[in-house]
């Protein structure tokens, strides 16, 4: 079994989502601290042809607290859709688009990682992607065990023999370790293939959104197989 985790994010890039993709089973790490200034509460779409950010606002956002604890302040509904109607409206996936972040935005859960999770679990139903989603939260790792320790705790308790990390990681982890407990380590090196944006340029890295307005589920679900591994 493949276990793939990462922060819970919203409407992540394309390669969050090759990331839950490549796995069985994912885990939303929502009991771990909050980070300032990342992308747990905004992401990048087109405006004016230009990448500019949208994102919801959080209670207290604060690095001291988990992010299992904090809750939505605002999530600015009217005024995202506006910039996606503003901006994407000749998309040929618009429509759809539209109605699957109408339904995202008016999730009325209020804590934040409750809102983030569902927003995942949607996009993943609309392109189809079939992996089993859960929280780190649900197992009692947080304060008993640290960094790679909980990992490991993860993929026992599951009984995944194989963990797959952002490239990201290569620094954070050790491939032997790994070993040690049973489980092959690997990498994704996510490609970002450019698609028609209707722009002079293309814009890579933007919210998932953004290949959603421009590409169909066909489309999307090939390009969430484009990447390599890296493994030992």
């Amino acid at each position: 079994m493949i276990l793939s985790a990462n922060q819970p994010y919203f409407m992540p890039y394309l390669a969050y989502w090759q990331l839950i993709d490549s796995a069985d089973m994912f885990l939303v790490g929502d009991d771990y601290h909050y980070i300032r200034q990342g992308w747990i509460g905004r992401n990048r779409v087109l405006v004016g042809g230009e990448p500019a950010y949208i994102g919801i606002n959080i209670k207290g956002a604060s690095p001291n607290k988990l992010i299992s604890e904090m809750e939505i302040a605002d999530v600015n509904e009217s005024q995202i859709l506006g910039i996606l109607r503003h901006n994407y409206c000749r998309a040929p996936y618009f429509n759809e688009t539209m109605e699957l972040m109408e339904g995202i935005l008016r999730c009325p859960e209020r804590n934040l990682s409750g809102f983030l999770t569902n927003s995942i679990e949607e996009v993943c139903r609309h392109i189809g992607i079939s992996t089993r989603i859960g929280k780190t939260s649900d197992f009692d790792t947080y304060g008993r065990l640290k960094k790679e320790e909980r990992i490991y705790e993860y993929c026992r308790i599951l009984g995944a023999d194989t963990y797959m990390n952002a490239v990201g990681g290569q620094e954070l982890y050790s491939y032997e370790e790994f070993e040690r407990h049973g489980v092959t380590l690997k990498f994704i090196n996510s490609q970002l293939p450019p698609y028609p944006q209707r722009t002079e340029r293309f814009v890579p890295g933007l919210s998932i959104i953004d290949v959603m307005m421009f590409n169909s589920k066909e489309q999307i679900s090939k390009m969430l197989t484009q990447y390599s591994l890296i493994e030992k």
